[in-house]
């Protein structure tokens, strides 16, 4: 598809994309509350939740929680989880603290993380928070050795406050007795869900406004099927936006229809 619908509607950029400047971000009742806790977590250097369905917009959240961290002050390991051992979430943890691996041994390396996060922390006067994305996938077994990785001078130092981020099976997870001694340290959780109508409309003008257009291109049967085709998910909601705006120009109308989102949908899952 080409992007000709941009120049019928004046659009300045691609609509509806995930790589918004963060002050283009719009605070939503939904993100705040996830940076309420996040901060709250990090204070306590506990443990915190994030969970939502796929396009919740999850990511976003923990962008915009992350935001607010002073660079001079704060240092985010941010990872991406898998269904690997805990020896691969170890790994990538030695990966962005850059820590020279020279051993294959589970406990030099867990003790060369936990040399490195404390050298940060003495010398560096700087505080670590780990947010694990896609949490959901890890396996069982790292759940259940997971929490040994914050236990700093005999667990009496909440040095490493960490968030998981995943669908809702994460909970599901976490509620296995091999899970109990992550589970007992999590302090705050926040679960996104889609958003209503009204919230939905304002979304999507929100992400006009980004690309330069002042009015409401959607005609209110479109807002509500965009909403009730998304199920109030984001990242949904952004196809069938999009693609109802390529329908509208292709056919010449200077408005998207409920007929256009329908077109939109058969191109998407």
């Amino acid at each position: 598809m080409n992007d000709n619908y941009r120049t019928f509607f004046g659009l300045n950029k691609e609509p509806f994309g995930t790589d918004i400047r963060l002050s283009e971000i719009l605070k939503t009742p939904q993100l705040v509350e996830v940076k309420d806790r996040f901060d709250y977590v990090i204070r306590l250097g506990a443990i915190g939740l994030v969970t939502g369905e796929v396009g919740s917009g999850k990511s976003t959240a923990l962008r915009y929680a992350l935001d607010n961290l002073h660079p001079s002050e704060y240092r985010a390991l941010y990872i991406t989880a898998s269904s690997g051992s805990i020896m691969e979430l170890y790994r990538q943890l030695v990966d962005v603290l850059d820590i020279n691996l020279t051993s294959n041994s589970k406990a030099i390396i867990v003790k060369m993380i936990k040399k490195e996060i404390t050298d940060v922390i003495r010398e560096n006067k700087m505080k670590i928070v780990l947010i694990v994305d896609e949490a959901s996938l890890m396996r069982l077994e790292v759940f259940e050795e997971l929490h040994t990785i914050c236990q700093f001078e005999k667990d009496s130092k909440p040095w490493l406050p960490v968030i998981l981020a995943g669908q809702n099976n994460l909970i599901d997870k976490l509620c296995y007795r091999s899970s109990q001694p992550l589970a007992s340290r999590i302090i705050a959780k926040s679960h996104l869900e889609g958003v209503d109508l009204k919230a939905m409309e304002k979304y999507l003008k929100h992400h006009l406004a980004i690309c330069g257009i002042d009015q409401m291109l959607f005609e209110q049967a479109a807002i509500t099927a965009i909403h009730q085709g998304s199920g109030g998910l984001f990242r949904k909601a952004n196809h069938l936006a999009r693609g109802a705006l390529i329908a509208a120009a292709a056919e010449k109308s200077s408005f998207a229809n409920a007929e256009h989102v329908r077109l939109a949908a058969t191109e998407i899952f």
